[in-house]
């Protein structure tokens, strides 16, 4: 299918992305066809990529591809005919005249609220081999709400919160792990495990009150350090080294120390049970944190805590749909596709500026690289994709803690898969696809409402915003995503 000048097989040789970290691309040809196909350097020239035509908009179709780091090029096979576009940057190739963008590790802002119309005319068919990768924005009909409408239902979600109290999330029945500051590292990371928690509070018995968080980044972080480490920190030390002496040590490795070099104590970021629910949410969002322990003292000096219950975006956010669930019709703002508001980080189209990273991986990807990239990009969880770029599953923070069941701090992490990381997370006589039922998706056509109620059910964090039919991902929408938004 390829014209004389492309060759595949010479070209296939140079270059691997398998375990590269990669960064899903939209592209977007919107000048008509009855067929429509992209190739690239991206996928070595060696494959035809299928473009789909968009629904309302026949001229227009797309396709989100999975790219590396780096420049690339591109072209589209059109009707059998390969074609660039003059508008966007391009160069005289290998192959002709090519459009070419850079892959940068930083992408993509959400869609526009109002939508734009962005036609491009002059379109050369090369005689060759020419090819375009388009930046333009859909011809879409998008819905729109004022600007009055959206701070109208903010204002009432917003006295609804600050109307009720941390003490109405807490459940008829249940539990709450606490850890000992004197537990050696291994041993609680394997109570967490086995508890199939990602993280607890801590109780210091000498202060009489609780201290912090031992959390799945403590672990993150253990293990990079054996990874990049060895000799600093051993297995054995896991062993006999307790949490208070890693959280001690963790201080000094952030270099949060006074100007005596003794380490600062981080205070508990915790609410009581008489705090309304908006006071909450805004401590969670503010401080990054997942959860907020609920904690009442009798007595004045705060002496004899009780834990009571573990405050999460997820707890507050089912009080919220309940609430509003059979008078939604009063807040306009809920019955919104997501792709029409500005929720969640999505799939950066070319041309387009960016501020929050998105990436993806291949289940082939090295478990160092996947735990760098929650570190470093600062987020909760990488999907993981197929050759197609199709969602098989995601790999978050909260996975961290069953590497503790596999001792997975006495392999390489480098010859660690994620695939091989995901599996000691499940019955080894589980069918690997299945795991893609843990993954929770949505469309980008579902509305506000109906991704609040996912995400509302317990233990979901994030929605994949995928492709129908492709299963393409095209996003990630998660807890803190949606309280920022209605909250404003």
């Amino acid at each position: 299918m390829f014209a004389s000048g492309m060759n595949p097989a010479r070209d296939a040789g140079r270059v691997t992305t398998a375990g590269m970290v990669l960064f899903p691309i939209q592209f977007t040809w919107p000048h008509g066809g009855r067929s429509v196909f992209i190739s690239g350097s991206f996928n070595r020239w060696a494959e035809l990529v299928p473009m789909s035509q968009v629904e309302g908009a026949p001229n227009v179709f797309q396709a989100v591809c999975a790219v590396s780091h780096g420049c690339h090029e591109y072209k589209f096979l059109v009707d059998g005919e390969w074609r660039h576009d003059e508008r966007q940057p391009h160069k005289n190739g290998e192959y002709g005249i090519v459009n070419t963008f850079d892959a940068r590790p930083v992408p993509a802002q959400v869609p526009q609220v109002q939508p734009r119309l962005d036609v491009l005319n002059n379109m050369d068919v090369d005689t060759g081999l020419t090819h375009r990768i388009s930046a333009v924005t859909l011809n879409q009909a998008m819905p729109r709400i004022s600007e009055e409408d959206v701070q109208a239902c903010r204002h009432r979600i917003s006295v609804f919160l600050a109307a009720h109290t941390a003490y109405e999330l807490l459940p008829e029945s249940g539990k709450v792990v606490a850890l000992d500051v004197n537990l050696p590292v291994k041993q609680a990371f394997h109570i967490l495990s086995e508890q199939g928690i990602a993280l607890a509070p801590l109780w210091d018995f000498s202060k009489g009150k609780f201290v912090g968080v031992l959390s799945a980044s403590d672990f993150i972080l253990i293990l990079r350090e054996l990874g990049h480490h060895g000799p600093n920190l051993t297995e054995e030390e896991l062993e006999t080294h307790t949490i208070s002496a890693w959280k001690e040590g963790k201080a000094y490795m952030n270099r949060q120390v006074d100007g005596h070099g003794r380490p600062i104590p981080k205070h508990l970021i915790y609410a009581g049970p008489c705090d309304n629910l908006k006071d909450v949410c805004l401590k969670i969002l503010q401080s990054g944190v997942a959860i907020v322990p609920i904690i009442h003292s009798s007595s004045e000096d705060g002496s004899f805590p009780q834990l009571l219950h573990l405050a999460s975006l997820s707890g507050i956010l089912k009080c919220l749909c309940r609430y509003f669930k059979h008078c939604s019709g009063s807040l306009p703002i809920l019955q919104l596709p997501i792709y029409a508001i500005p929720l969640g980080t999505w799939v950066p189209r070319i041309g387009e500026s960016s501020s929050r990273p998105f990436a993806m991986l291949r289940s082939t990807a090295s478990l160092s690289s996947a735990l760098d990239m929650l570190v470093q990009a600062q987020v909760s969880s990488i999907p993981i994709v197929d050759d197609n770029d199709s969602l098989l599953d995601i790999y978050s923070r909260s996975d961290i803690t069953a590497l503790a069941k596999g001792r997975a701090y006495t392999h390489n992490l480098n010859e660690m898969t994620v695939y091989q990381a995901l599996q000691l997370g499940q019955d080894s006589n589980t069918p690997y696809e299945t795991r893609s039922q843990r993954c929770q998706m949505c469309l980008r056509t579902d509305t506000l409402l109906k991704v609040m109620e996912q995400l509302a059910n317990p233990g979901v964090r994030r929605l994949v915003i995928v492709e129908a039919g492709s299963n393409c991902v095209e996003g990630i929408v998660s807890l803190s995503d949606a309280f920022r938004f209605l909250l404003g």
